[in-house]
């Protein structure tokens, strides 16, 4: 099946109503007086959103919104593919292939396909359009789960480059944050002749050094940033350990209890600082969709076996620097680091921004859109 094929998301209802059935019964663990979200996230807050999910929460109303968007699926290394492919109204649009990260799906993006593909509609320029096509990752959602072992970062870039190649687009850009970050400039190291630049956000391996010999390639500034960031890392990198070391046993748990899937997805959706007044809240509808989509497909096992392939082949060392022009943009709460970046990357723009989160499409998509636009418009081939 290398034809993509037209897909549409049609839940039955009996699946549903089992989520239901499911939240209802949730046998709860309590937890200490006061604590808060210092042992992990908070179960007044996770109950009252399981609540929500199981008795206010409209799945069809997302699922209607996902499905005004042409969707597809092809088959790419033995592996199902899923993608959204907005295409733009405007003839000479650059195409734009986008990739999001854990644990979100394709639904990140809903509400920065419009500006992307016609910013005449939203008060742009109509020369920064773009068709944009936005895959889900395999394991992840409609592309999961994967059935065979090795769908890490440099596979996923091959089937990104074969997808492109499918869709008829010569030329394109690249964008992605968390996980996407990655994914992203693998596909210039992967295809340098077709990828015009790469745009990222939420950096995810430039904010700590994988050896210690690079803290004496960046500036002292930047060595104490990267000092902080492991420090922080410590403290907060429990989820991604279990998931890059035993993710078949965390599996289990995961595909049995929505209230259990919820509360692991959650912690990173909270930005991991939930009552920080200036980090912009993910709507409670946008993380539920996620999780919900998760849960629909079976798919939060094969998800976390990402973490699994890609520390696989990237143990110890760092990508070989790619020749593609690069943008990293920084939203409040990320801490890439410029001097870390520079070594697997070629950084022509470097952005901050004091508002929005890890989650730029769904925290700050106005910031996103402009910084997206902003670099690639010296790139775009002449019209």
């Amino acid at each position: 099946m290398t034809t993509p094929e037209p897909f549409r998301i049609a839940v039955p209802q009996s699946d549903l109503d089992d989520l239901g059935a499911r939240l209802g019964r949730t046998r709860w663990p309590g937890q200490l007086p006061g604590a808060g979200w210092t042992y992990g996230v908070d179960e007044d807050y996770l109950v009252d959103l399981a609540e929500y999910w199981r008795t206010g929460y409209d799945w069809r109303e997302h699922e209607a919104r996902l499905n005004e968007v042409p969707q597809f699926t092809t088959t790419i290394d033995g592996q199902t593919v899923h993608f959204l492919h907005a295409r733009s109204p405007e003839p000479g649009a650059t195409p734009l292939i986008i990739t999001h990260g854990w644990p979100s799906t394709v639904y990140d993006f809903i509400d920065i396909l419009g500006p992307l593909t016609d910013p005449r509609a939203h008060g742009g320029d109509p020369a920064d359009a773009f068709h944009v096509v936005a895959p889900s990752v395999p394991g992840f959602a409609f592309s999961g789960p994967t059935r065979e072992s090795g769908w890490g970062v440099r596979r996923i870039a091959r089937a990104w480059a074969e997808l492109m190649r499918r869709l008829g687009y010569r030329r394109y850009g690249a964008q992605g944050g968390d996980f996407g970050s990655i994914v992203s400039p693998e596909l210039g190291r992967i295809a340098p002749e077709r990828v015009l630049g790469v745009h990222v956000n939420a950096l995810a391996n430039a904010s700590t050094p994988i050896h210690p010999g690079e803290l004496d390639l960046v500036s002292e500034e930047e060595r104490e940033q990267a000092r902080q960031n492991q420090r922080w890392w410590y403290r907060h990198s429990g989820y991604a350990t279990q998931m890059s070391t035993r993710p078949q046993t965390l599996a289990y748990a995961l595909n049995d209890s929505p209230a259990g899937q919820l509360a692991w997805n959650l912690e990173w959706f909270a930005d991991w600082d939930p009552d920080r007044s200036d980090r912009t809240p993910i709507d409670r509808d946008a993380v539920l969709t996620d999780v919900t989509i998760f849960w629909l497909t079976g798919t939060a096992g094969s998800a976390a076996r990402l973490y699994y392939e890609a520390g696989a082949e990237a143990w110890g060392h760092r990508p070989a620097r790619s020749p593609v022009p690069t943008a990293v943009v920084n939203f409040l709460g990320d801490r890439a680091i410029r001097g870390l970046a520079e070594l697997s990357n070629t950084v022509t723009r470097w952005t901050s921004h004091p508002r929005g989160g890890h989650f730029a499409s769904l925290q700050a998509p106005d910031l996103l859109v402009a910084d997206i636009r902003e670099f690639f418009r010296p790139l775009t081939p002449a019209r």
